[in-house]
C-alpha cells in the first residue's frame, strides 16, 4: 500500500522502480531478528528468518577478526548490500550492476523516516519479538514512496523523450543517463548489455561524483564514451563506435548537454 500521491497529474508522475533491480529488502535488529522482508522479484525467494541471522554473523565474526565489518557479498550477478544504522540493520539482495551510492541514498530515506516512527510509538526494536500491527504497513508505505520519488512531468520527460530521438543518430551506439548519485533512469541498451557496461564504468562514476565536469574512457572493444554532469542533476553518457573521431564525438556530448540544460529550465 503506497501513500497516495496527492499531486497534479498533469504537471507530476511518479517515475517508477521497474527498472531499479532490487530483488528484496530485509530489516532486522543487532541480534539478527527480522521485523520486515519486502520482495521486490519472485527470482529469489530466501527465507528472511534464515538471511538476517546469517548475515548478522557474518558481520560479527568479521568485525572480531579484522576489527571492522563489511557491506557487500558478491554472488556473480547479484550481491547483497549491508547497511548498518544504529540498532537497525538492512540488507538489500539486488543485481551486481546497482549503484551502492543510489543505495545508500534510499537506505537513509526508510532509516530517517522508519526511527521517526519507532521512537514515537516507544517500539523495542531489541526485543526477540518485533511486533507492532501498523509496523508492516508503515515500512511499505516509507519504501514505496522513497523508491517511487515524483519528478517533473514537463521536464524530465521531456529530456527522456529526445535522448530517444538522439540515439537514432549513426555515430552514437548508445546512451545512458544516470542521476548524480549512479542511478539508471534512461538507457538505450538492453538489460543484459546495461548490466556489462556498468560493471565497467560504474566505479569510475563512483569515484568521479561530481568531482570533474567530464570523463574519458575508452573500452577494450575499441568503443569509447565522452560523459559530463548536467547542473549537478544527471550524468550523461554517450557511447561511440571507434570509427567516430573525438572532435565529432565531443561535439555531439556538447550538442546534446546544452539541449539537456534547456529542457530542464524549460
Amino acid at each position: 500500500m503506497g501513500i497516495k500521491d496527492q499531486s497534479p497529474m498533469q504537471t507530476k508522475i511518479r517515475r517508477s522502480y521497474d527498472n531499479t533491480i532490487i530483488h528484496n529488502i530485509f530489516i532486522f535488529n543487532r541480534s539478527g531478528i527480522c521485523f520486515y522482508g519486502k520482495y521486490f522479484t519472485d527470482y529469489f525467494t530466501i527465507e528472511k528468518n534464515l538471511v538476517s541471522p546469517f548475515i548478522t554473523a557474518l558481520m560479527s565474526f568479521s568485525k572480531e577478526m579484522i576489527g571492522k565489518g563489511f557491506k557487500t557479498i558478491e554472488m556473480g550477478d547479484v550481491k547483497i548490500v549491508i547497511f548498518e544504522k544504529g540498532q537497525i540493520n538492512y540488507s538489500v539482495l539486488c543485481d551486481s550492476s546497482e549503484n551502492d551510492l543510489f543505495l545508500g541514498d534510499i537506505i537513509f530515506e526508510i532509516n530517517k523516516r522508519l526511527r521517526a516512527y519507532i521512537n514515537k510509538n516507544k517500539i523495542n526494536i531489541d526485543a526477540e519479538i518485533v511486533y507492532d500491527s501498523k509496523l508492516i504497513e508503515i515500512i511499505d508505505n516509507i519504501i514505496d514512496d522513497t523508491l517511487s520519488s515524483e519528478f517533473d512531468l514537463k521536464s524530465e520527460q521531456k529530456i527522456l523523450e529526445y535522448l530517444k530521438e538522439i540515439i537514432l543518430i549513426d555515430e552514437i551506439d548508445g546512451i545512458i543517463l544516470l542521476t548524480n548519485r549512479g542511478k539508471v533512469i534512461y538507457s538505450s541498451y538492453n538489460k543484459l548489455d546495461l548490466k556489462n557496461f556498468m560493471k565497467e564504468v560504474d566505479f569510475r562514476v563512483k569515484i568521479f561524483n561530481n568531482s570533474i565536469l567530464k570523463l574519458f574512457y575508452t573500452f577494450k572493444d575499441k568503443r569509447f564514451i565522452f560523459s559530463e554532469y548536467v547542473q549537478n542533476t544527471y550524468f550523461l553518457i554517450l557511447v561511440f563506435d571507434s570509427y567516430v573521431k573525438f572532435g565529432m564525438a565531443e561535439h555531439y556530448l556538447t550538442q546534446i548537454v546544452n539541449s539537456v540544460k534547456k529542457l530542464i529550465l524549460s
